[in-house]
């Protein structure tokens, strides 16, 4: 069984190891810290099998608007609904907060990813051209509206 609840600085160690996994230009351990502990703005969520960190997402809460800065899946428990599961716990955090619209930006070639976010109601808006330092890949810019109370997109 898989458990969902907030990411704390004693699951860094996991979330940097599966970070190494999944992204190719990975965040660090002192860029979580700021996050959980000095970012007031950010929210983050661990999944857990076994105490063991199997995916993890987060985003920012600003004037109104949720972004996303993150999802990860660790590769063996892909395509089990993690991924959707932990999106729709950060757009049920961001309408209880008060957000009205939640953005996040996507790999060009993510093909997995924008499926999943257009399941949720994403729609893709633009580019980043060369967001991705690693690869100077573009970025797909994706927005959801009607976050809010009597919005669409209910969870």
């Amino acid at each position: 069984m898989v458990t969902y609840r907030n990411m704390e600085k004693c699951h860094l160690a996991q979330v940097l190891a599966l970070e190494k996994v999944c992204f190719s230009n990975p965040w660090t351990y002192e860029g979580y810290r700021f996050e959980l502990e000095d970012n007031k703005l950010a929210q983050y969520l661990v999944a857990l099998k076994d105490d063991r960190v199997v995916a993890y997402g987060g985003m920012w809460l600003i004037l109104g608007e949720a972004h996303v800065t993150n999802l990860a899946v660790h590769p063996d428990y892909r395509r089990r609904g993690l991924g959707e599961v932990l999106m729709r716990c950060l757009m049920a955090r961001a309408r209880a907060a008060g957000a009205r619209r939640m953005t996040l930006e996507v790999r060009k070639s993510n093909h997995a990813a924008q499926k999943l976010y257009e399941k949720l109601g994403f729609k893709g808006v633009g580019y980043r051209k060369g967001y991705y330092s690693d690869n100077k890949e573009d970025a797909l810019i994706m927005w959801k509206e009607g976050l809010g109370p009597g919005g669409e997109g209910g969870i």
